[in-house]
């Protein structure tokens, strides 16, 4: 999911993919996958947390998961909330 965003950058910006990386890990919270099913519906697929940058990459974990006949299943827990539950987003 994130190699999208590092192509994209790489493309219009001088910097070496690690700095571009600890970019990404210390901007983005959580990314939302939204995707084309089969019957071209768009559908969520995942929904994961960028923990941050360790070794060259960047971390995340997997909150919800999209499964056929299931839908979206909990696969993870939220660690990292201090920003949301500072802007006033109840967990």
């Amino acid at each position: 999911m994130l190699s999208r965003i590092e192509t994209m950058t790489l493309m219009g910006i001088d910097l070496p993919l690690e700095a571009i990386r600890r970019q990404i890990a210390s901007g983005v919270d959580i990314l939302v996958h939204l995707g084309r099913m089969r019957d071209k519906s768009r559908k969520l697929l995942e929904i994961t947390e960028v923990c941050g940058f360790e070794n060259g990459e960047i971390q995340t974990r997997p909150l919800y998961r999209w499964e056929e006949g299931k839908g979206l299943v909990k696969t993870g827990e939220l660690l990292h909330c201090e920003k949301m539950k500072r802007a006033g987003i109840r967990l």
